[in-house]
Order: C-alpha cells, then structure tokens, then sequence
C-alpha cells in the first residue's frame, strides 16, 4: 500500500462505521470506493437546513456549529462538534432526507469526507461491520428519543429550565448557545416571566451559563446537571 492508501487507511480508522474493521475489508474499502474530500475555512457553510442530503459526510478534522431552529423561529440552538464525526446519519433515508440543521466551519480549517448513497448502499450490502456500526447509531438515536416521554417530570424552574435546554440539544454535552426571548421561555416550560429570569440569574451566579439579549451561553451542558434528579 503507498503513502495515500496508508494515511486513508488511518483516516478511516478514527471515522465511525469503519473503526474496528480488520486491514484487510480496509484495503477493500480504500481500493474500491470513491470518497469525496473538501475543505472549509472558518464560517463557511457545509450544509444548509433543508438541503438535500445526498450521501454520509465525515468530519475528519476541525470544529463546527450546528445551528437547529424552531419552525416559528423563535428558538434557535447551536452547538459545536470537534472532529472526528459522523453528521447527521439519519437524513440520509427516511421519510425526508434532507439536513434538519445548517452546519457552519468554526476552526480556521474543517475537513470532510463524503461517501455517496450509492457507494453507502454497497458497502451496507458488502461490509456486516459498516451495516452493523450504522445501524447502531440511528437505533441508539431512535432510542434516546422514544425514552424522553418516559422521564420523571421536573419539579422546580431550574429542573424545568434545564430540561428545556437539554432536549433541544442533539449532543449531551459541550458548548451550546441558545437563542429565545425570555417571555418565549417562560411559555415554554409554563411558568412566569420574572421567575425564569430569577433563575437563570441565579445559574449565572454560579457559573453555569451566561446571559444576555435573548441568548443563553453554556460552556459545559454537563455542569448543569449537577445535583438534579433529572434522568439526561
């Protein structure tokens, strides 16, 4: 194998789908499948939400922002990813198979590998590994969110807030920012206006999250959990 077979072969090793694949169904892959490689500099745009998904995208190096809004339009999340990751496997099928999400390059460099449904139907009908790897992740997905209707209902604003936040979020953790109007919030979770706003205050207190016009600022999701009884 020469230079570029062996850095493709360490590429897909870190990917998604292809870890734990044996050298020999890597060499297959490497030798017999088209990939399709870009490079993004800082804000420019991989996807935009509601284009056409044509086929598995792979970050392979750098940092993106994920930004999903509401279909009124007053809520807007977004969140960033670090490399290696696979977006949004399940736009690919399905009843529309379109990005639910524009994704934006935040790293001065972000580099993608492309798969195209063609070449992804072949390898989920040659490779058990890949049909497998795929398989669990749009299952585990599909999981998680069949389990949300089964939590215990939070109790107290903070719970209430932080669950708000957490469910519109597609990652359990990281950096989110959330953009939504104090009074849409307070509608949202049921509760007055001046309490949310009471609340929020006091997770800035304490270093949870941040505020400021219609934007809440989270490093760390995680951390908001903290002592709550609420089941992620």
């Amino acid at each position: 194998m020469d230079i570029a077979g062996l850095n493709m072969y360490d590429t897909l090793l870190r990917l998604p789908l292809f870890q734990g694949m044996g050298q020999e169904d890597l060499a297959k892959v490497v030798g017999h499948t088209r990939f399709e490689f870009s490079r993004y500099k800082h804000h420019d745009i991989l996807f935009e939400e509601g284009e056409p998904c044509r086929g598995l995208t792979f970050l392979t190096k750098g940092r993106i922002t994920t930004i999903r809004t509401s279909d009124n339009r007053q809520l807007e999340v977004r969140e960033q990813v670090s490399a290696p990751a696979l977006l949004q496997p399940e736009s690919l099928f399905g009843l529309t198979q379109r990005h639910s999400m524009t994704i934006i390059a935040q790293s001065e460099h972000c580099d993608t590998l492309t798969i195209s449904k063609d070449e992804v139907n072949r390898l989920l009908g040659t490779f058990e590994l890949f049909r497998t790897s795929l398989l669990n992740i749009i299952s585990t997905q599909a999981q998680r969110r069949s389990h949300l209707l089964w939590r215990s209902h939070p109790h107290t604003i903070r719970e209430k807030i932080i669950r708000f936040i957490s469910d519109h979020c597609q990652h359990p953790a990281g950096e989110k920012v959330i953009r939504i109007r104090m009074q849409s919030l307070a509608t949202e979770i049921g509760e007055s206006r001046l309490n949310v706003s009471r609340a929020l205050h006091a997770m800035e207190a304490e270093n949870l999250l941040s505020t400021s016009r219609e934007h809440v600022h989270i490093l760390r999701l995680e951390d908001l959990f903290g002592n709550t009884i609420l089941n992620r």
